[in-house]
């Protein structure tokens, strides 16, 4: 069996825990070398990144026209949510030869140098790019480079495939809808560095989050890092992945895939919480030293947090991820509590977001503004040390603190539905308040709670406590 894809096996074996049931059963060998990074340092990402909110938007259920224009026109909107960085699910033409559902994969592109038609001309394009630029935003594309739709323009030359019996495949057999690409192709190799380059130089994005990064290797995505940084050398790159080696030269953020498995077991009861600790500490011991993960709930492959947790429970997963330390993700709708009957994530149909969702759900767009409002001036989340406090009853309540030097914030979560009274270790002889958003008055409102007594703390089902220090003393 090949290298390529005794690696591809096991990554897939891999990747198919976080996905529960979006790929195939793989079998994983147990011969394919790893490269131990958790001894080398990260790439230095952009100062700006650690600070920042990722935003995904899929242009074809955002707005009602699904278009890249209903995307600028609220723009406003997310600049009021306090998010920072725009990542456009891709935003290419679409296949149609064998396509999945009724509209087809936006993941099976036809032609990377162009604009999906449904979406809009590329005109649209440059216009909300420097729309957003103007409001403050970062602009990332969605780039999809390990597979093609099979009626893709790179068709007209078979090489750039990969040939199993004289057949162009798939990556694997459940992805019937795409072809696989050969990065053992110098010439491919080649086009696709063009095409990296292009979407900067032409319409001026940030960067690119990369679909599933793990099956393209390394070597070319440092080759992509290089001829991104020489256009714009802040780029952002983002790594569908949780693969250590990816962030040592070429990402500056990878998926902490393993942390949503955990964080899915226990909201939905198969795991304690204590594995939320457990598995970040297994996950740092990894990566290479400053490495920078993206944390999220909820996403285009998943059925919507709501559906899944609950409404209780899908604001506490939120919490816990913007208390970690790396980069939060928010899915667009997560901010007006969208879901639908099923809670399907509708990758291959049209179902628009349902923004009057809101009005139902008033405390989702309060909550998430208020969190998103704290985050952003405190040093502590954006980036101090983590740390994960004692706490009683750890089986169903965590506790998670993280330490600046003139910031300490403790963030304290119910992931169980039933309430609990108990207590958190920490330092005390120290002054803290509540900051905890408010659920039900508008951000602008809020007032601070005072009153904490550690032995004391309580919480209801589900439910979320924020505290702040407040003496400037902070203590280890």
């Amino acid at each position: 069996m090949p290298a390529r894809t005794r690696f591809r096996l096991a990554v897939i074996a891999f990747a198919c825990l976080a996905w529960r049931g979006a790929c195939p059963v793989v079998a994983a060998p147990q011969d394919v070398p790893r490269r131990v990074v958790s001894g080398e340092t990260a790439r230095a990402v952009p100062a700006w990144l650690r600070q920042s909110v990722v935003y995904e938007i899929f242009p074809r259920t955002f707005s009602p026209e699904g278009t890249l224009n209903g995307v600028t026109r609220r723009l406003d909107d997310l600049r009021r949510l306090g998010i920072d960085v725009l990542w456009l699910m891709p935003i290419h033409p679409v296949g149609s030869v064998k396509a999945k559902g009724t509209w087809g994969s936006p993941y099976a592109v036809r032609d990377y140098f162009a604009v999906n038609p449904d979406y809009g001309a590329p005109a649209d394009l440059r216009r909300l790019v420097t729309e957003a630029h103007a409001r403050g935003f970062k602009v990332i594309l969605d780039m999809v480079p390990n597979h093609t739709a099979w009626d893709s323009v790179l068709m007209k030359d078979p090489s750039f495939y990969t040939h199993r019996d004289g057949r162009i495949v798939p990556p694997v057999d459940d992805w019937a809808d795409v072809a696989d690409l050969d990065y053992a192709n110098p010439r491919l190799r080649a086009l696709m560095l063009d095409v990296f380059r292009y979407w900067i130089e032409e319409f001026d994005v940030d960067g690119y989050r990369c679909d599933v990064a793990f099956f393209v290797p390394t070597d070319f995505w440092e080759e992509v890092r290089a001829a991104v940084s020489r256009v714009k050398p802040d780029a952002l790159l983002i790594a569908e992945a949780a693969e250590p080696e990816l962030l040592v030269s070429a990402f500056d953020l990878d998926y902490a895939w393993p942390f949503h498995t955990a964080l899915t077991d226990v909201l939905q009861g198969r795991r304690p919480a204590t594995a939320l600790a457990e598995t970040w500490q297994l996950e740092r011991a990894r990566y290479p030293r400053g490495a920078l993960r993206m944390y999220f709930s909820d996403n285009h492959d998943e059925r919507r947090a709501i559906a899944r947790f609950g409404e209780g429970g899908a604001l506490a997963a939120s919490a816990i991820v913007f208390a970690l330390d790396g980069v939060p993700m928010l899915y667009n709708g997560m901010e007006a509590g969208d879901t639908t009957e099923s809670g399907a994530p509708a990758l291959f149909e049209r179902l628009p977001v349902f923004w009057q969702a809101a009005e139902r759900r008033p405390q989702f767009p309060r909550f998430y503004q208020q969190l998103i409002a704290l985050r952003r001036q405190s040093p502590a989340l954006a980036t101090g040390e983590l740390d994960w406090p004692t706490i009683s009853e750890p089986d169903r309540v965590v506790a998670i603190r993280r330490l600046a030097a003139s910031d300490e914030i403790l963030v304290i979560v119910n992931v169980s539905n039933r309430p609990w009274a108990g207590r958190v270790e920490v330092a005390g002889g120290a002054a803290w308040r509540e900051v905890t958003p408010r659920l039900d008055v508008p951000a602008a409102a809020a007032p601070a709670r005072a009153d904490i007594r550690f032995d004391r703390l309580t919480l209801d089902a589900w439910g979320v406590r924020i505290l702040r220090r407040v003496d400037g003393d902070p203590r280890p």
